[in-house]
């Protein structure tokens, strides 16, 4: 049992891997169902050790045989294990069948499900669908996924929270809410990003003892960010510098009633790295904005000349922040896109770009899924179904390197992977957030990284300072500007 590995895979990707390993590398899948089950009941030993009444729902794949293994080795290990079938047993074959058989071997015979009380168990396996699901959950698995979410007990899912795509982490119209997922083999990209999170719990991982030269085959579908890694980007500081080795940020923004995104995005900029910070904001809010961040410099800008004299000494421009959407808005975007310099952009010159056409290169993209909507000219049902597809859309669309907000942020260059970043929490869900955000990827940027290499390290460091300032403390009430302290931390390596 590893942690979480760096590559992802799409559950078609998965079965393939698990097919390489039985037929060119001579690994039998009966092999293979044993080291399933025997890593997942050790999981539900170490997380549940007092549990000791177990219901197994098994359905009528390899799945379901994984079901089969599990409760045997409950079994052996004097548990109390109740066995329920969901599906009908005689559509079982191969390796499923024999685990089966071998559940028989030891006096086992499962029980056919018909809506039993499962609230008299210690903890509940999910063992039904896994990945195999295709298209909407229907009976009887909807009734055995509804009786396992409504029966207030922990759950543990083998492979995949059944009724979740594994692709997507979307549910297929219902899908067990789990306290722990165990996956195998491959991990699935699905079980970071999207609606995952409230069905997955805690995600174990167990390549099931697979050779290094069976993940060569082939080339994984996304990449798991991390931190740890990301944070070596950033070069050390040399003893003898200055202030304009650390790049100059030029954030725009901080419209009528919306001054405290732009501060928000500058102070995350400076305590990310940034050398030097400039706002181009209304000339009502210059005076205004750097009040008790006397560092920032605030510059009255009314029009896309003076923009354009303000940004002559920029490194990279970020555009969004409590920018709206009138005349003025209109003409600072439009400027900003002209210049040839890096450019970020978030909120509200998202929404102008879904309205504009200002086509360009070298510029980070940061929607939110409605903001990708409006982008895309969809919904943002739409554009939540698959977020891997959106995000590659918004790619192609803008030639962008784009950043797709939510839980599982990812983000994509036309160059490489998706990234999926799994860190972050519900306190992330207040005003202001998406500001920093923009202020660190600007300041990375700054200070010299690519623009993909800034946005991922942005994201991760992000979701990680969220993490930091929540701790022993809670999720309610985070403030954006709560996190800077932590920005500090984590740019130098200190977390």
């Amino acid at each position: 049992m590893t942690d979480l590995p760096t590559n992802l895979y799409r559950a078609e990707q998965c079965r393939e891997l698990d097919r390489l390993a039985i037929e060119e590398f001579g690994i039998s899948g009966n092999i293979l169902m044993e080291r399933a089950g025997e890593a997942a009941f050790n999981v539900l030993r170490d997380t549940w050790p007092e549990a000791r009444q177990i219901a197994v729902l098994c359905g009528v794949g390899n799945n379901g045989g994984d079901g089969y293994v599990i409760a045997r080795l409950a079994h052996e290990q004097e548990l109390n294990v109740t066995v329920l079938q969901v599906g009908d047993i005689g559509r079982l074959q191969g390796d499923a069948l024999a685990a089966l058989q071998r559940l028989h071997g030891v006096d086992i015979s499962p029980i056919s499900y018909a809506e039993q009380d499962l609230a008299n168990y210690d903890v509940i396996v999910d063992a039904l669908l896994g990945t195999g699901l295709s298209g909407e959950v229907r009976s009887p698995f909807m009734l055995a996924i509804n009786a396992i979410n409504q029966c207030n007990k922990p759950v543990l899912a083998v492979d995949s929270p059944s009724g979740l795509d594994a692709d997507t982490g979307m549910p297929c119209g219902l899908a067990v809410k789990a306290d722990c997922t165990i996956t195998f083999i491959g991990m699935k990209q699905g079980l970071l990003t999207g609606e995952a999170a409230d069905y997955c719990g805690r995600v174990v991982f167990d390549d099931l003892k697979l050779p290094t030269t069976v993940y060569e085959r082939f080339k994984p579908a996304a990449s798991r960010m991390a931190y740890s890694e990301l944070i070596t980007l950033l070069p050390q500081r040399k003893r003898a510098t200055h202030k304009g080795d650390y790049g100059h940020v030029l954030i725009v923004g901080g419209n009528f009633g919306m001054t405290g995104a732009a501060r928000l995005a500058g102070e995350a900029a400076l305590r990310s790295g940034a050398g030097l910070v400039s706002i181009a904001t209304r000339k009502e809010h210059a005076a205004v904005i750097n009040c008790g961040r006397p560092e920032l410099m605030c510059h009255g800008t009314e029009n896309g000349e003076a923009l354009k004299t303000v940004s002559a000494r920029a490194s990279v421009i970020a555009i969004g922040p409590g920018l709206g959407q009138d005349a003025w808005a209109q003409e600072m975007l439009a400027m900003a896109v002209a210049r040839n310099l890096p450019l970020v952009v978030d909120a509200d010159a998202l929404n102008l770009l879904a309205r504009i056409d200002l086509p360009r290169q070298h510029w980070v993209l940061t929607p939110h899924p409605g903001e990708a909507a409006r982008l895309l000219g969809e919904s943002s049902k739409e554009v939540s179904k698959d977020r891997f597809l959106t995000l590659n859309s918004l790619v192609e669309k803008h030639d962008a390197t784009v950043v797709l907000k939510g839980a599982g942020t990812l983000v994509q260059s036309k160059a490489g992977l998706p990234g999926v970043c799994g860190g972050g929490n519900p306190a992330m869900a207040s005003g202001g957030m998406g500001d920093v955000l923009t202020g660190i990827i600007a300041g990375l940027i700054a200070q010299g990284l690519e623009l993909s290499d800034a946005a991922r390290l942005g994201v991760c460091l992000h979701r990680k300072a969220a993490d930091m300032a929540t701790r022993g403390i809670g999720e309610r009430g985070l403030l954006a500007s709560d996190l800077m302290p932590s920005i500090r931390r984590l740019v130098n390596l200190e977390a």
